[in-house]
């Protein structure tokens, strides 16, 4: 009985062979005649999505005038890439190309000879420049500063842009933020600058102060500064003397009130945004450094400044008349800058940190002192200058006003 029933099984079987590997073998038939139909749908959406990624990339590259910054980051990730095998590496020593730079230059801190600078550069280096001729307008509207972000953006790379404003957060409203730099000086000789060249002007012309300040009466625009400062007029006590922070801190309300919060924030913002601040006591080594951390907007810079051509500019950015305060007066102007003259000392300690590491001699004066040599000041203060005397320099002197031991 085992043998018929195991005998009939295995026949059994075999009758079913044929009919379970026939099943087997049409769904398997089925299945693959499926997968060609899916593995092309996949293909042509894939061809689709590459296509489309590669037309949006290759139209981004061509409004913003280069890769976008993701491939460049992709590229210096990678290493050996074919941007370095056609350019070689970069120059030893130089930061990478940034394509947009603001100068928000700040009042009588020497704009004006760089400005005349940057102009000879644009020429020679093809890069677009930007000069605003807003003088009186730093302080903006919340729709302002977007507005001004704006243009500044869509100037043609690689460009300058270059105005008396404070600092603009551009990240703030999600826009991309440019490199700044900018110059400041010593904060009393920057005002003593500011207060005669608003009455006198410079050697361009001897009426363009009164074409600047034509509303000026006589009474004001002859008044001693020694009586200014001493009798505590406004245009020689806070906020008016509180200048060169508000350009650095920003466009909060708080950056124009004297005090602790303006400072910190100003250094941070230096600190965060900017590539250079130097100071005008030290312009030669500001230059120089320019040149080596922006190449492509600055190579050559010094050797224009030093040339007769630009002398024969530059002389005439020099303010008349002006003259030292007594030791009294300067004491008192000294108190009143206290915030002013902390921050002029961390942007000099920073900016001789950055000559150090760049490798950078100087060639320039000794930095300017404590409140000390106010006492050394009172035997030199000099006689104001008579309306006929005329004095020859190239650039202001920054320190005229300083006592060196």
């Amino acid at each position: 009985m085992m043998k018929n029933f195991s005998s009939s099984s295995l026949h059994s079987n075999n009758n079913q062979t044929p009919n379970h590997v026939r099943e087997r073998n049409n769904r398997k038939y089925s299945l693959l005649s499926a997968l060609p139909l899916r593995f092309s749908l996949r293909g042509y959406g894939f061809c689709m999505a590459t296509l489309f990624l590669f037309c949006f990339a290759s139209l981004f590259y061509q409004l913003n005038g280069g890769p976008p910054k993701i491939l460049l980051d992709i590229r210096q990730y990678l290493g050996e890439s074919t941007f370095l095998e056609d350019h070689g590496p970069p120059a030893p020593n130089v930061l990478p190309f940034p394509s947009q730079v603001v100068y928000n230059r700040v009042g009588k801190c020497g704009s004006r000879t760089v400005v005349i600078l940057l102009r000879l550069l644009a020429e020679k280096h093809q890069f677009n420049l930007v000069s605003s001729d807003i003088h009186n307008k730093t302080r903006l509207t919340k729709h302002e500063q977007v507005d001004l972000m704006k243009n500044i953006s869509n100037i043609p790379q690689p460009f300058l842009y270059t105005r008396h404003v404070h600092f603009l957060n551009f990240t703030r409203f999600r826009i991309e933020q440019p490199v700044y730099i900018n110059i400041i000086r010593d904060p009393i000789n920057r005002f003593l600058s500011n207060y005669f060249f608003r009455r006198f002007g410079d050697w361009r012309g001897e009426q363009n102060h009164l074409i600047r300040t034509p509303g000026m009466k006589d009474d004001e625009r002859y008044l001693d500064i020694n009586v200014c400062i001493l009798e505590n007029y406004p245009e020689c006590s806070n906020p008016r003397v509180f200048y060169i922070i508000p350009y650095f801190c920003g466009q909060h309300p708080q950056c124009r009130e004297p005090g602790v919060w303006a400072l910190e924030r100003a250094k941070q913002n230096v600190q965060e945004n900017y590539l250079l601040v130097g100071i005008l006591e030290e312009l030669e080594d500001v230059l120089l450094l320019l040149e080596r951390l922006l190449p492509h907007y600055f190579t050559g810079v010094l050797s224009i400044y030093k040339s007769p051509d630009y002398k024969k500019m530059g002389n005439m950015t020099g303010t008349v008349r002006k003259h030292t305060p007594t030791l009294e007066a300067l004491q008192v102007l000294y108190h009143r800058m206290r915030y002013e003259y902390e921050f002029y000392n961390f942007i000099r300690d920073q900016f001789h940190l950055m000559k150090k590491k760049i490798g950078l001699k100087s060639v320039s004066q000794p930095p300017a002192h404590s409140p000390s040599f106010l006492r050394e000041l009172a035997l030199r203060t000099p006689e104001p200058l008579d309306e006929d005397e005329e004095f020859d320099t190239d650039l202001e002197d920054a320190n005229s006003w300083l006592v060196h031991p």
